[in-house]
């Protein structure tokens, strides 16, 4: 009987951990002893990065012909139970969501991903708040932006809370003013807790990120938390009170739930801790990979971040080991040195920064067409099987080497 490896969500980490484990499985001419299989609610990649961006329901690439091409198999539904004592995990069909199918593993890929944080303390939040985290909250998002000009016209209507200025906050608020031609005076207000903005992202680009903020007439509230929200308004801990009928959650994500069911210290985001070899380190023929896993990218002390760069390397470097375990062959050690960082900025442009520090490489328009190809391109799968598999080495993905590519491309 063959031998498998079972990878639990379809997103950036998880294709390529399918791919690079199928890569290796192929090297060493071992197709009928180790099985790759991928469990997804959809067959399909999401591209989360991009939901800020209009046509949200666009926003996916289908990965059923890949899998195929490639020979991953591939079960559609929900995974709602991990049994480690049992090497198995419970599966909810979509056919069947009042039963659960078991399967089981010789090595797991826990790639999950992350979901929006929903604080308890803030009224009104589940049921008032619109949110850009998966394809069908933005979708619904869209259409409600699309809706607005029906409604009555007041400062509520053409006014749009964006609770969280980090990076998706950012990049939702700068990028609204072009998809909101259709309102006469349409005002976007960006909120959040720090003094600073994006302050993740560092003091180089601040004063860049501030001038696009201006430019585009974004309005910011900082040193301010939200209370409270209601279907037309959003209360601040100022005691201000801003008149809206649009109030968009962006403030954090946290690892899946199912890290929970794997008995393992776990950070402050619920990721796991995981090896060098993204092994999970209480069960070793776990693997943890992208938004779950808490693991050094460096010898400086950088954690890898919860974003798609990271996810890229992490996941073929968690198929890669998962297989190499079974093949006897050698594993590969996750680092990733260089980092890098692209900010959309809508109309103004974007900015680019590179290493830790988040020096400042360029900004404006050669950032924006930057920026363009890797969501255009860049973060997709090779269509070619061979091709894919090809580019599922670990470590052939390396975020500085890939920028200076691009450069040279849309330069």
């Amino acid at each position: 009987m063959a031998s498998k490896i079972v990878i639990i969500g379809a997103g950036f980490a998880g294709v390529w951990s399918a791919l690079a484990a199928k890569r290796l499985i192929n090297l060493n001419n071992k197709e009928n002893n180790v099985e790759v299989l991928v469990i997804a609610p959809e067959p399909t990649l999401v591209m989360r990065i991009r939901l800020y961006e209009t046509n949200a329901s666009s926003m996916t690439h289908p990965l059923g012909p890949l899998f195929e091409a490639a020979g991953i198999k591939y079960i559609q539904g929900t995974v709602t139970t991990i049994q480690p004592e049992t090497h198995s995990i419970l599966v909810q069909s979509p056919s069947s969501p009042n039963s659960t199918i078991p399967i089981t593993y010789n090595r797991l890929i826990l790639a999950a991903g992350s979901t929006l944080i929903h604080p308890p303390s803030i009224t009104g939040l589940q049921d008032h708040a619109f949110n850009i985290d998966s394809l069908p909250s933005a979708t619904k998002l869209n259409t409600h932006l699309s809706n607005l000009p029906s409604l009555p016209e007041t400062s509520a209507r053409d006014t749009i809370a964006i609770c969280g200025a980090g990076f998706t906050g950012i990049e939702l608020a700068t990028e609204l003013p072009k998809r909101l031609t259709h309102l006469p005076n349409p005002r976007i207000v960006l909120i959040d807790t720090a003094n600073e903005i994006g302050p993740e992202l560092g003091a180089g680009p601040r004063p860049i990120i501030t001038e696009a903020i201006n430019a585009l007439k974004i309005h910011l509230k900082l040193n301010s938390s939200v209370t409270s929200i209601t279907a037309d308004s959003v209360t601040l801990s100022t005691g201000e009170t801003i008149q809206t009928n649009t109030t968009i959650w962006t403030a954090g994500v946290k690892a899946t739930p199912l890290t929970h069911q794997i008995p393992s210290p776990k950070d402050h985001l619920s990721r796991l801790h995981v090896t060098q070899h993204l092994r999970v380190p209480s069960t070793p023929d776990i693997f943890a990979t992208g938004d779950v896993a808490c693991v050094l990218a460096d010898t400086e002390g950088h954690y890898a971040l919860m974003s798609c760069q990271h996810a890229l390397e992490l996941g073929r470097v968690a198929g890669h080991n998962a297989a190499a375990d079974l093949l006897g062959e050698s594993r590969w050690e996750y680092s990733q040195a260089g980092y890098v960082t692209c900010l959309d900025l809508g109309a103004w442009g974007a900015v680019v920064s590179q290493g830790w520090e988040r020096e400042v490489r360029f900004a404006g328009e050669l950032a924006k067409r930057v920026k363009g190809f890797i969501n255009g391109t860049a973060i997709y799968p090779p269509v070619d099987v061979e091709e894919a598999l090809g580019a599922a080495a670990p470590g052939s993905y390396q975020s500085d080497v890939l920028l200076e590519e691009i450069v040279k491309v849309v330069g």
